[in-house]
C-alpha cells in the first residue's frame, strides 16, 4: 500500500511540474520563409491572389492527387473558402478563407483544420517590389497553443516542420511564375 501511495505522489508531482513548466512556455510560433521572384510584384500578386493556384504550387496541395477539393465565393477576394478532404493523414480535412487583403501588398488567411486534429491558425502572403521586375515574397504561418498544449513547443520545431514545406512551395511559386 504504501509504494502504491508513493506512486501516486510521484504521478502528481510529475503532473503539478508539467503544468508549472507550461505556465512559462510561449503559446505563440511563427514560421516564415521569403523568396525572390524575378517578376513585377503585380504579375506576382495577380497570380498568388487566387486562392485555387496554391494548387500548383503548394507541397500541400500537391501531396494527395486524389483528395477532394470544394470552393465557396468568388477566388481572389475576401471570403472565398477553399476546402479539401484527403485519405492522407498528413493533409486530413479542413479549409482555408482569405480574410484579409490589402491589394497588391498582402493576403491574410485563416486555416481551419479538422482532421486528423482541429485548430484555427493564420497565413499570410506578401509583396514587396525590390526592383522594377524582382518581387520579394514572404509566406508565413502564426500559430498558437492553448495552455498546457503549448508544452509541446518545447519539443515540436515548427519552424523546421513548416518552415521546409513553405520553402518548397516558394520555389515552386518562382519555378511557375519565371516560366
Amino acid at each position: 500500500m504504501k509504494i502504491i501511495k508513493i506512486s501516486l505522489y510521484v504521478i502528481a508531482g510529475i503532473v503539478a511540474l508539467f503544468l508549472i513548466v507550461a505556465l512559462f512556455v510561449e503559446n505563440d510560433y511563427k514560421v516564415v520563409r521569403q523568396i525572390e521572384i524575378n517578376k513585377s510584384k503585380t504579375e506576382v500578386y495577380e497570380f498568388t491572389k487566387y486562392l485555387k493556384n496554391q494548387n500548383q504550387y503548394s507541397v500541400w496541395a500537391t501531396t494527395d492527387p486524389n483528395m477532394k477539393k470544394d470552393y465557396h465565393g468568388t477566388d481572389g477576394e475576401v471570403g472565398f473558402v477553399s476546402a479539401w478532404d484527403s485519405k492522407v493523414d498528413d493533409v486530413g480535412k479542413g479549409e482555408q478563407e482569405i480574410i484579409k487583403i490589402a491589394d497588391g501588398e498582402r493576403i491574410d488567411y485563416e486555416l481551419r483544420f479538422i482532421e486528423p486534429f482541429e485548430a484555427k491558425e493564420k497565413a499570410y502572403m506578401t509583396f514587396e517590389a525590390t526592383g522594377d521586375s524582382v518581387t520579394l515574397v514572404k509566406w508565413g504561418f502564426d500559430g498558437h497553443m492553448n495552455y498546457p498544449m503549448n508544452m509541446s513547443l518545447l519539443f515540436m520545431d515548427f519552424d523546421a516542420m513548416l518552415g521546409k514545406d513553405l520553402e518548397i512551395g516558394l520555389q515552386n511559386l518562382k519555378v511557375i511564375l519565371e516560366k
